[in-house]
């Protein structure tokens, strides 16, 4: 019972939340057509990953070690520079890119960007690895993510996807689109499975004498509904439609895991690194860390992000759905941390 109303005093405070945040934007938006605003501002940022480790190597070699070493590192440092810039033409490149995923997969405009921008320019020996951070969320969002990974694996360009932390739901819809995936310890992978969950005040609305009406035009257009009377009829609609995008779930991780045993592991159920490769999940224990550090050796690493700055009362909204995202997170949280030895 305690559980039932921890959840829904959250749902009042995304509520609540919600109509601040309307009121709020619509008193900016307001402002801001009076006043004017600056349109969206784009840009790709490109970094170069040997730089920034030899760099953070030089930082700490100055700090522990003596004059004459440092001298005699800087001038082999400068030999292995001058034999880097000669060889940069042959030498293979990865393109280093980051998602970090929320529920309605937002960063995809950054994602489709970023590819697009590899995807003119990769060589046959060149590579992508996506950092992937991502606790799944709504459908088509992340289907439309993990369309963009398949850009890449369609011109055959090796995708190397890495999971340090998760890759649950949806966000292993876009990590098994990978030609390899790599996947730390502990890290949570899996959750293949859909779920629909909504509360339901009809009762209450009815004992206060409060009629809901809802009109439609199509028989199912409308099922399982938050105000009216469920009807055993909606919830089995709603159940047969989960099912049919379970079924598509299933396939698209068929598609490029083979292997798997989907019997086994498309139950909805997650698992940590190392079960998580001996049930095929994972290629390889490994993190990202781990996996650059051994690139950088004889590859050129580019880490690319497409930056989008947006006009106040989108950024806003944003922040807010952050807010609520953040809500949503730490019962994702709970729900694992309840599971973990005390």
């Amino acid at each position: 019972m305690s559980q039932f109303f921890a959840e829904y005093g959250l749902f009042l405070l995304k509520a609540i939340t919600i109509v601040a945040a309307i009121a709020a934007t619509l008193i900016i938006v307001g402002t801001a057509a009076a006043s004017g605003h600056k349109a969206s501002q784009e840009m790709l940022e490109v970094e170069s990953l040997n730089k920034k480790y030899r760099n953070l190597a030089s930082s700490l070699r100055k700090a522990v070690t003596t004059k004459s070493e440092q001298k005699k590192a800087a001038k082999q440092e400068k030999q292995r520079e001058k034999a880097e810039a000669k060889a940069a033409e042959s030498r293979p490149r990865s393109f280093v890119i980051d998602f970090k995923g929320d529920l309605k997969a937002t960063a995809v405009s950054s994602l489709r960007e970023e590819v697009s921008a590899i995807l003119e320019i990769a060589g046959p020996d060149d590579e992508v690895i996506l950092r992937l951070e991502n606790h799944g969320g709504v459908v088509h969002e992340h289907g439309l993510a993990a369309s963009q990974l398949a850009r890449i694996r369609d011109r055959e360009i090796p995708l190397y996807v890495c999971v340090d932390k998760v890759a649950a739901s949806g966000g292993y819809l876009m990590a098994c689109v990978a030609t390899k995936i790599y996947a730390a310890p502990f890290a949570i992978l899996g959750s293949i499975g859909v779920l629909a969950q909504i509360p339901n005040f009809n009762r209450m609305l009815d004992s206060h004498g409060v009629d809901f009406e809802q009109i439609t035009a199509g028989k199912y257009k409308r099922t399982v509904t938050m105000f009216g009377e469920n009807t055993d009829e909606d919830r089995a609609k709603l159940k047969e439609e989960l099912e049919d995008v379970h079924s598509l779930f299933k396939g698209a991780v068929g598609r490029y895991r083979p292997g798997l045993d989907l019997d086994k592991v498309a139950t909805g159920e997650h698992w940590y690194g190392t079960r998580a490769l001996d049930l095929g999940l994972a290629d390889e224990i490994r993190t990202s860390d781990e996996l650059l550090s051994e690139r950088a050796a004889d590859r050129d690493l580019y880490t690319l992000s497409y930056k989008i700055k947006q006009p106040l009362q989108k950024r806003l909204m944003a922040n807010i759905d952050g807010v609520l995202e953040k809500a949503d997170a730490t019962t994702w949280r709970r729900r694992f941390e309840s599971r973990l030895p005390r």
